[in-house]
């Protein structure tokens, strides 16, 4: 994929974000994974069986978007290049979503602001998986926080690493890894065994992304004149603490960036599970800070594409 097309469709998300009416192809994903879901469990019992099922389930997703949009896109050029072309921006633009989060981030931030702490809670419960009935001001403002550093990589960085290197074919299979992760990822006892496939190919394919994010908000926190020297800190010392070889650090950039503290207990289902602390707590988790993180965001995002559309005119080259 060139980087002209690449930038189209950057330029869609920024304009249009993620409109509900929209077919958007992580919403079958999430269907497909469901389907073989129940049938696995119904035929495999023991945790072995469903270790191998997830395994399965994962590849055949995975493999069957990656092949199956390259196909689609080789039968579209046989009659119209344009077409091909139009729809290879299409799809691009689905494994994006930068405005999608600056808006779900700013709306749990205007209720909050506006002294609605349970919409604000509301809100936040359909961005992150943890408890949000109880949370505080500064536990809702430290959620945005995260959600939307984690995100800055999963949802921006990592889908324009993957157009540029592997076109579209490849960032769609990126997006259905972490679409299965999402859902199926997880270390509890249903998950355990069926989601380990999805959880450890999605800790593989971030390693970069993940650590190409953290130079970028440094670099981001630099033209903005925030703290990016804690940003760089932070990730050094912070970054590796956290039990996921990849989110730690997206959130220690932002963390040092912003003067905050990230990390701490979260509690889900009620039980509570304990981060590391990344960054140091110079400035209080107030809504304001949102304005600097928004900031953060776009200007991240944009390096990520000027990364990206060199990186595609090197792929071209090669």
């Amino acid at each position: 994929m060139n980087g002209l097309q690449i930038l189209l469709a950057y330029a869609a998300d920024l304009a249009f974000a993620d409109p509900p009416w929209l077919p958007h192809p992580v919403r079958f994903f999430g269907l497909a994974a469901t389907a073989l879901e129940k049938t696995c469990r119904k035929l495999a019992r023991t945790p072995w069986a469903l270790r191998l099922a997830g395994v399965l389930t994962t590849l055949l997703i995975v493999f069957t978007v990656g092949l199956g949009s390259w196909l689609l896109l080789a039968w579209i050029r046989k009659f119209s290049a344009l077409a091909a072309s139009a729809t290879a921006i299409y799809l691009a633009y689905t494994t994006l979503s930068i405005r999608g989060l600056d808006l779900a981030g700013g709306e749990v931030l205007d209720y909050l602001r506006s002294g609605r702490r349970d919409l604000a809670r509301s809100s936040l419960g359909k961005i992150v998986g943890r408890d949000t009935g109880t949370a505080d001001e500064a536990e809702i403002v430290r959620a945005v926080i995260e959600t939307v550093a984690e995100n800055t990589s999963d949802g921006v960085v990592a889908p324009l690493f993957y157009l540029a290197i592997g076109g579209v074919p490849l960032a769609l299979a990126y997006k259905a890894v972490n679409t299965l992760d999402s859902m199926i990822g997880y270390k509890n006892d249903r998950y355990r065994d069926f989601g380990w496939a999805a959880a450890r190919l999605d800790d593989a394919v971030n390693l970069v992304p993940a650590r190409l994010t953290a130079v970028l908000v440094i670099a981001g926190s630099f033209v903005l004149r925030l703290g990016w020297k804690e940003s760089y800190r932070a990730v050094r010392q912070d970054a590796s603490l956290q039990p996921s070889p990849n989110s730690g650090y997206p959130e220690a950039a932002y963390a040092g960036a912003l003067g905050v503290q990230l990390g701490g207990t979260n509690f889900y289902n009620g039980w509570p599970i304990r981060k590391a602390y990344l960054g140091k707590p110079v400035r209080e988790l107030k809504p304001e800070l949102y304005s600097q993180v928004r900031c953060l965001l776009y200007l991240t995002s944009a390096l990520a594409l000027v990364v990206s559309a060199g990186l595609a005119a090197l792929m071209g080259k090669i």
